[in-house]
C-alpha cells in the first residue's frame, strides 16, 4: 500500500503557482539590493544607533523574513502568500545585501566577492525552482491540489475571476490526466460555488497595462528583443572566451579602447551568464519560427530574466551606477516579453501560464 501510494503522489507534491513565487521571491530580493546599494551611496552610508551601537539592515532582514514565516502559519489566503513572498523578498535582499560582512574577519561591506556568492545563491534557487517545475509536468494529483488550494482561498475570502479560471482549468487538466472523477467533481463544485471577489491586484495590473503605448505593445518587438539577446549573449560568450583565453587584453588609442578580462571570479560569472542566455534564447527564437506554443516565449522572458538581473548584480558591484543603464533595457525587455507571453497565453488552450498569474504581481 505505501509503495503505491508512493507511485501515485511521489516526493512531493508541487504547486502549480510554486516556481512563480519562487522567481517573485528572488526579483524582489534583487531589487531590493540594488535599491538598498543605490540609496546608501547617495545618503553617504549611515549608521542606524549610536555611540558603539550600529544596527545592521540584516536584521531587519531576518525580521522580516521571520514575520513572513509566522504569517504564512499563522493566515490563509493568497493575499497572505503573496504578503509572505513581498516580505521574505525584501527580507533576504537586506540580508543578502550585508554578506560581505558575514564572511570577512573585518565585516568588510565592499567584500569583491560578495556579488559573485549573491550570484550563485540567486542561481541555484532561481535554477532550482525552473527544474522543479519543468523536469516532469504537473500530475494529475498536483493539478487537483493546486486547484483544491484555490478551492480554499475561494471558502474563506471569495474568488476573483481570474483565479476562479485558473482553479477550474487546473481541474481540467486532472481530469485530462486521470483523476479521480467524483474529487474533480467536488473541487470544481466549491470553485464554482465560492462568492466572487475583487482582485484589485490584477486590475491594477490590467490599469498600468492600458498605460502602455500601443507601439510599445506591438509583437514585433518579440523578434527585436530576442534576436538582441542572442547577439548579446553570443558577443558576451565570444569575448569572455578569448580574454580567458588571452588570460587578459587591452588595446588603447586616441579612438578606440579595447578591454578583455582575464581569469577573475566577474569575468566567469558574466562568462556563465552569457552561455546561460545564449542557450535558452537562441532554441527559443527558433523555435518561433515553427510553433505557435507559448513555452517560446517562456524561455526568452527566462533568458532576459537571467542576463538582466543576474548580470546587474555583478555590474553593480564592478561599475556603480554605469549598471543602471544595461539594467533599464534589461527590465524593457523583460516587460515587453511578460506582456507578450500573457497575451499568448490568453489566446491559446495551453496549461496556465503561473508567471501570468497574480503570484508574479507581487514583483
Amino acid at each position: 500500500m505505501a509503495a503505491t501510494r508512493r507511485r501515485r503522489h511521489g516526493a512531493i507534491t508541487r504547486s502549480a503557482i510554486g516556481s512563480s513565487a519562487a522567481e517573485a521571491f528572488i526579483i524582489i530580493a534583487i531589487l531590493t539590493i540594488l535599491i538598498t546599494r543605490g540609496y546608501l551611496e547617495l545618503t553617504g552610508y549611515p549608521q542606524i544607533g549610536g555611540g558603539n551601537l550600529h544596527i545592521a539592515h540584516a536584521l531587519w532582514g531576518g525580521a522580516l523574513m521571520m514575520l513572513a514565516l509566522v504569517i504564512g502559519w499563522m493566515a490563509l489566503g493568497f493575499g497572505t502568500r503573496m504578503l509572505c513572498v513581498v516580505l521574505g523578498g525584501i527580507g533576504f535582499g537586506l540580508f543578502l545585501d550585508e554578506i560581505g560582512k558575514f564572511v570577512t574577519k573585518d565585516n568588510d561591506y565592499f567584500y569583491g566577492p560578495a556579488a559573485e556568492i549573491m550570484y550563485i545563491l540567486v542561481v541555484v534557487i532561481l535554477v532550482g525552482a525552473r527544474m522543479v517545475r519543468d523536469i516532469r509536468p504537473l500530475n494529475a494529483g498536483e493539478c487537483l491540489a493546486s486547484a483544491a488550494s484555490i478551492a480554499a482561498d475561494g471558502v474563506a475570502r471569495g474568488l476573483a475571476t481570474r483565479r476562479r479560471e485558473i482553479g477550474l482549468t487546473l481541474v481540467d487538466r486532472a481530469r485530462e490526466l486521470g483523476a479521480d472523477a467524483d474529487e474533480a467533481r467536488l473541487v470544481g463544485g466549491l470553485l464554482v460555488a465560492a462568492n466572487p471577489a475583487s482582485d484589485r491586484v490584477h486590475a491594477a495590473r490590467q490599469w498600468a497595462l492600458g498605460l502602455i503605448p500601443d507601439f510599445f505593445r506591438s509583437p514585433r518587438w518579440v523578434p527585436v528583443v530576442g534576436w538582441l539577446l542572442v547577439l548579446g549573449s553570443f558577443l558576451g560568450v565570444s569575448l569572455g572566451a578569448l580574454g580567458v583565453a588571452l588570460g587578459g587584453y587591452f588595446y588603447q588609442d586616441d579612438d578606440l579602447t579595447v578591454r578583455l578580462d582575464g581569469l577573475s571570479v566577474p569575468s566567469v560569472i558574466l562568462l556563465v551568464t552569457a552561455v546561460l542566455t545564449l542557450g535558452i534564447a537562441l532554441p527559443a527564437m527558433i523555435a518561433r519560427r515553427r510553433t505557435r506554443e507559448v513555452w517560446p516565449l517562456r524561455w526568452l522572458r527566462n533568458a532576459a530574466l537571467i542576463f538582466t538581473l543576474l548580470n546587474a548584480l555583478v555590474d553593480f558591484a564592478t561599475e556603480g551606477f554605469g549598471a543602471l543603464i544595461n539594467l533599464s533595457i534589461g527590465l524593457f525587455a523583460m516587460a515587453v516579453l511578460s506582456y507578450q507571453v500573457e497575451v499568448a497565453a490568453r489566446s491559446t488552450a495551453d496549461s496556465p501560464d503561473p508567471a501570468t498569474q497574480p503570484a508574479r504581481s507581487a514583483c
